[in-house]
C-alpha cells in the first residue's frame, strides 16, 4: 500500500522496491512497476518494515533535503536519514520556542484536548443509539459538552487540564456501560499496576499507542519529549501523550471494547500478580496485538483529505500537521476528529 499525502510518501507493502528514474521515484514490487511518482512532489519517504532504497536514490534524497524515516512493519521508529540541509534544526527550535511561548503552548493544549472530547464524545454517542440512555452516560455527555464549551475560554494550561480531567472522570464513570460482556467488570480507571482485566487492557493499548505517536513525532523530526498539555519530566515523552490524546477514544477504547464485546477476550487472558497487579497473559497480549494491527490496516474517508487513509497512518498524518503548524506554514493545528 503507498499513500501520498502532505507531500509525504508512505509505503507500507512489503518487498517493493525504491529506484531512481531520472527525476521520478520508480515503485517496483518483484519485476512489475506499481507506480512512478516525480521527486519534486514529494518532501519525504515514510518506509514501513521490509521496503529496499537503492543508494542512488539515498543519495538524491540525502542532496535534495527529501527526509527518508524507517519504521518496523508494525510501526516502531528505527531511524532517519536527512541531508546535510534539514529543517529538522530550525523545526525543533520552533518547538521550543513554542513551550516558552505560553499562549502557544495554551492554543496547542487546548486542540489536543478539544480532538480528545470531540472523539470522546463520539463513543458515548455511539453507545446511546445502540443501547439506549444510562445515567451515566448522559453525565459524561454532558460533562464533555460543557468542556467543549468551556474550552475557548480556558486562560491557562491549568485550566485546559482541569477541563480534560473533569470530562474523563465522567467518561471513566460511564465506561462500564459500554461492556456488554458479564465476564468483565469495570469500576473506575486504575493504573501502575492495573487492578483489573479492563484497566490492564487499557494500559496495554495505550502504551502501543503512544510507541506509535512516538514514531509518527520522531519521523517528522519533532522531539516526542516536549509536549504543550502534559508537563515535562526526564524519560516522558510528552509530545506523545499530547498526540495520543485525540486517539485514546476513538481508536484505543473502541478497540478494546470491541475486543471484549465480541469476546475475542475471556478472563484466562489475565494474570494476577502478588500484589494485586493484573496483566495481560501471553496469548492475550498476542491477542491484542493481531487486533490492533490489524486496526492499523484499516482505512477511513480522512475528514481534511477526503480520500480513504491507513488507521495506521493518522498519528503521522497529524504529526505532519503539528510540524507545519510549528513552522508557520500553517495558521491552525487541526486536531483529528473521527466519525
Amino acid at each position: 500500500m503507498t499513500t501520498e499525502l502532505l507531500n509525504t510518501l508512505y509505503i507500507q507493502t512489503q518487498g517493493v522496491y525504491l529506484r531512481l528514474e531520472s527525476d521520478t521515484l520508480r515503485i517496483q514490487h518483484e519485476d512489475v512497476t506499481l507506480r512512478h511518482v516525480p521527486l519534486h512532489h514529494l518532501g519525504g519517504l515514510a518506509l514501513f518494515g521490509n521496503v529496499l532504497v537503492s543508494p542512488f536514490l539515498l543519495h538524491r534524497c540525502a542532496e535534495e533535503g527529501l527526509e527518508v524515516a524507517w519504521f518496523s512493519e508494525s510501526g516502531r521508529f528505527q531511524g532517519r536519514l536527512a541531508g546535510p540541509v534539514s529543517g529538522n534544526v530550525l523545526l525543533r527550535r520552533a518547538q521550543y520556542r513554542a513551550l516558552d511561548n505560553p499562549s502557544t503552548c495554551l492554543y496547542l493544549a487546548a486542540r489536543f484536548v478539544e480532538g480528545k472530547l470531540k472523539n470522546a464524545r463520539l463513543v458515548l454517542q455511539r453507545a446511546v443509539r445502540e443501547r439506549g440512555e444510562t445515567e451515566a452516560l448522559n453525565q459524561a455527555l454532558f460533562e464533555h459538552e460543557a468542556a467543549l464549551r468551556q474550552l475557548p475560554q480556558a486562560r491557562t494550561v491549568d485550566e485546559v487540564r482541569g477541563l480534560e480531567g473533569q470530562a474523563a472522570s465522567a467518561y471513566f464513570a460511564a465506561f462500564g456501560d459500554l461492556l456488554l460482556s458479564g465476564e468483565f467488570r469495570f469500576e473506575g480507571r486504575n493504573k501502575r499496576p492495573p487492578r483489573d482485566p479492563v484497566n490492564a487492557l487499557l494500559g496495554f493499548v495505550y502504551a502501543l499507542l503512544t510507541t506509535q505517536c512516538t514514531a509518527a513525532l520522531e519521523g517528522v523530526g519533532l522531539d516526542p519529549q516536549v509536549g504543550f498539555l502534559h508537563a515535562l519530566r526526564p524519560g516522558r515523552n510528552a509530545l506523545a501523550l499530547d498526540l495520543i490524546e485525540e486517539f485514546r477514544a476513538w481508536w484505543a477504547d473502541r478497540l478494546v471494547l470491541s475486543m471484549i464485546n465480541r469476546k475475542q477476550l475471556s478472563p484466562e487472558h489475565f494474570e494476577e500478580r502478588p500484589g494485586g497487579a493484573v496483566l495481560l497473559s501471553e496469548e492475550g497480549r498476542k491477542a491484542v496485538i493481531v487486533a490492533f494491527q490489524g486496526r492499523r490496516q484499516e482505512t477511513l474517508q480522512h475528514p481534511l483529505f477526503k480520500e480513504p487513509v491507513p488507521i495506521g497512518l493518522l498519528p503521522h498524518i497529524q504529526a505532519r500537521l503539528l510540524a507545519r503548524y510549528l513552522r508557520g506554514d500553517l495558521p491552525e493545528y487541526p486536531p483529528f476528529v473521527g466519525r
